[in-house]
């Protein structure tokens, strides 16, 4: 009986012992160390949120996520297929930035809209083409022809500008960057022109002689401006001058750790040779 208790004994010992020691491996991994089944830093990664079209936008924010994570950086990019939410959701405070827009867009919305949206760096340009639909030669147009194009203020402007440079139609004196279809003052071919939104643009590609388009939609309708446009802005053009799409945050933000470290991801070399190799001159960007 007593050789009975001692085994018990020593057996209970035992079992305590190899307790102690597996409680152990839950102590904390040196300084250092990354504990097994955790990811380096894990839960020490700030935030950063950006409102963005998806193509080019997107595309270029997920090439700055990694050089972001080493320097403490979580970037989650919440993709919008409009122009209106992206600046509502930076003003509420929901997200940090966003990444779509250009300055007069901007500029235009924080007036009509009350907001207290703006700019922190000029990333790229995207030049605006005039592409076919059911004609495609801009030497011929068609009596009566119509041609779609965005219907904000900024972007119709533009549209206009650029449909004036090819000979289509003549703007009144003075009218530049805030012409509207009412500021058409001579108009050789009868052109009809229809107003849509942005995002609408390319789906009446077939219903429609022309359409403008916006560099963002038409690389998301399957066009490339270099290859596919008839006529398109220049790079010395005013448009290339005044359009360039930018990173934009609300005022206050503007020297936040986040803000300074997501511009300069996006300002670098690395995006730059993407933006080059990947949008072969659909999307050009800024020094």
């Amino acid at each position: 009986m007593r050789n009975l208790k001692k085994l018990l004994i020593l057996a209970l010992i035992a079992t305590l012992a190899i307790t102690v020691i597996g409680c152990g491996n839950n102590e904390p991994a040196p300084s250092g160390e990354t504990p097994a089944g955790e990811t380096p830093s894990q839960g020490e990664l700030t935030k950063i949120t950006v409102a963005a079209t998806p193509v080019p936008h997107a595309e270029i924010l997920k090439q700055v996520k990694s050089e972001l994570k080493e320097k403490g950086f979580d970037l989650e990019i919440i993709e919008f297929s409009d122009y209106v939410q992206p600046n509502l959701v930076v003003e509420a405070g929901d997200i940090d930035a966003n990444f779509f827009q250009h300055t007069p867009y901007l500029d235009n919305f924080n007036e009509e809209k009350g907001t207290n949206l703006v700019s922190v760096g000029a990333i790229h340009y995207e030049p605006l083409g005039i592409y076919p639909g059911q004609s495609n030669d801009l030497s011929n147009v068609p009596q009566g022809a119509t041609i779609a194009v965005p219907n904000d203020t900024t972007n119709e402007a533009r549209a206009l500008l650029l449909l004036e440079a090819n000979g289509l139609i003549t703007l009144k004196e003075g009218a530049g960057l805030t012409a509207t279809k009412n500021d058409i003052a001579e108009n050789p071919y009868n052109i009809d022109v229809i107003e849509l939104e942005a995002a609408q643009v390319a789906r009446v590609v077939g219903e429609t002689d022309f359409v403008v388009l916006n560099g963002n939609y038409a690389l998301e309708a399957g066009f490339n401006v270099e290859t596919d446009a008839l006529a398109k802005e220049e790079q010395d053009s005013q448009a290339a001058q005044t359009y360039a799409n930018i990173l934009c945050v609300k005022a206050g933000n503007e020297e936040t750790e986040k803000t300074k470290a997501l511009l300069d991801a996006l300002k670098s070399d690395k995006v730059k040779q993407y933006i080059a190799e990947t949008y072969k001159g659909a999307v050009v960007a800024i020094d």
